[in-house]
């Protein structure tokens, strides 16, 4: 049997055994509570600053996007809205990287700005139509009025003012017909094929200053322009020489010239005034090359459109003008180039150019006049009278083209002709200047004797009166003619 000593002293020792066992695992508990306790305040603390941190970039996120939809607001948007009337306005740029999303945004005002100047413009362009449509009826109205007075009235004096009205009257034509071309209308006028240099000094007749403007013809004789050709030529001729007229000095001249190119004709136009800045000569040439569009809005205030005008009539008429070159007189040198296709022939004997143009200097293809009787060949026989009438007109023409003051070429009548006592020039000799031969029966057809002319009677003021009513009623015929040939403005 066991002893109870020693039942005692295993139940002792299985009890300190549990109790040690217990207070170890409670021990280890303690500690892992205590370790656990540790890691989740550490892992609080870090919650806190972690969501310190978060709020703080948040607020910075929310400061930077404040600032930069107010820059975009403020600075971005206006000067985009700028930059779409003027190409030469900067846009400033995002303050920092958040403003990169931005751009979208710009990019839709840029659409939207842009449509709605378009609309605008299209609405001011249409009213401005229908105006001038009305403004051009009404002083084709007037000019009528004025024709019908100078017919009336044959008083030299009152003549003359009614011409004076005539002109100012076909200046305002002017104007109110380059306003309607800015605006998309249709240049008004049709007409039939015409000398290019009738075209030229059409355009010239419109202008308040077109004495100082000194025209050299260089052309073919019979050069002229297509029927769809005549009145844009004309138009853009009348505001390159308002241009150069306005921009110089009165006392100045401006110098055209009218001469052949290897690809058609080229009008050049030359002045003596202020000149332009390069900028402003790069500027004008990109409205006259008629390549952009052009709004009314970048047209200044008062509207400048006679260069608008010409870029409109340029873009739809297949012409060219060149502004960039300085004159070598010191202003501008505008050049409008007339393409070949553009380009036709007209006969000067049927249809000779009119008599106020400058005459061309280019005299070898116009027929050269036939010899005189007395200098003709024996089986030529005698000539007819009509024909003996056209010789001395011809010549008569050529000495009043020589008149004292008159420094206008010479025509062909003046070139010598070879005669029996005037050897005809060597191959390689130059061509003389020799005086005409004329009989002296000729030469009195051609100017009465003194004798004559004394005893001819003064015209009364009723004769004066009669001729100057007929040159008026004859020049009011010819421009009926001429309008009733052309179809009535669009």
């Amino acid at each position: 049997m066991i002893e109870i000593p020693e039942l005692a002293f295993g139940g002792l020792a299985a009890g300190t055994v549990s109790a040690l066992a217990l207070g170890s695992g409670l021990w280890r508990s303690r500690r892992e509570r205590a370790r656990l306790r540790r890691e989740m305040t550490g892992l609080r603390h870090q919650a806190e600053q972690s969501a310190r941190a978060g709020a703080e970039e948040a607020e910075r996120i929310r400061q930077a996007f404040t600032a930069e939809l107010e820059h975009l607001a403020t600075r971005r948007m206006p000067a985009e809205a700028s930059r779409t009337a003027h190409p030469h306005v900067p846009v400033p740029g995002p303050v920092g990287p958040e403003g990169a999303a931005t751009e979208p945004v710009l990019a839709a005002l840029r659409t939207a700005v842009l449509q709605e100047r378009k609309r605008v413009d299209a609405a001011a362009r249409a009213g401005m139509r229908g105006t001038t449509r009305e403004i051009q009826a009404s002083l084709y109205r007037l000019q009528d009025i004025l024709h019908g007075l100078q017919q009336r009235y044959d008083e030299p004096e009152l003549a003359q003012d009614l011409y004076s009205l005539d002109h100012e009257n076909e200046q305002s034509l002017r104007r109110a017909q380059v306003a309607a071309v800015v605006c998309g209308a249709w240049v008004g006028l049709a007409r039939e094929e015409s000398h290019l240099v009738d075209a030229v000094t059409g355009g010239q007749a419109r202008l308040s200053g077109y004495r100082r403007v000194k025209l050299h013809n260089h052309l073919d004789p019979g050069t002229a322009l297509v029927s769809h050709a005549v009145e844009p030529v004309a138009i853009i001729a009348a505001e390159l020489l308002d241009n150069a007229l306005r921009h110089s000095s009165p006392d100045t001249s401006v110098v055209v010239n009218l001469e052949h190119v290897h690809n058609g004709v080229a009008v050049t136009v030359d002045d003596a005034g202020v000149g332009m800045a390069p900028d402003e000569r790069a500027a004008a040439q990109r409205v006259v090359a008629g390549t952009d569009p052009i709004m009314f809005s970048d047209l200044g205030d008062p509207p400048r459109m006679g260069l608008a005008a010409i870029g409109q009539l340029t873009r739809q008429f297949d012409l060219s003008v060149d502004l960039s070159t300085p004159s070598p007189y010191g202003g501008v040198r505008a050049v409008l180039l007339v393409d070949k296709h553009l380009l036709s022939h007209i006969d000067p004997a049927l249809r000779p150019a009119a008599a106020s143009t400058s005459p061309s200097t280019r005299t070898g293809e116009v027929p050269r006049p036939e010899p005189l009787a007395e200098h003709a060949e024996p089986a030529a026989g005698h000539a007819e009278p009509a024909e003996h009438a056209v010789r001395a007109e011809r010549v008569e023409h050529a000495e009043h083209a020589h008149a004292p003051g008159d420094d206008r070429p010479a025509s062909v009548d003046d070139q010598p002709t070879s005669g029996p006592d005037q050897p005809a020039p060597a191959v390689d000799d130059l061509p003389r200047r020799r005086r005409r031969q004329v009989s002296p029966d000729q030469a009195a057809m051609i100017r009465p004797s003194t004798a004559e002319t004394a005893a001819a009677p003064a015209r009364s003021p009723e004769e004066t009166a009669a001729a100057l009513g007929a040159l008026q009623s004859a020049t009011a015929a010819a421009r009926d003619a001429a309008r009733s040939e052309g179809t009535a403005p669009r």
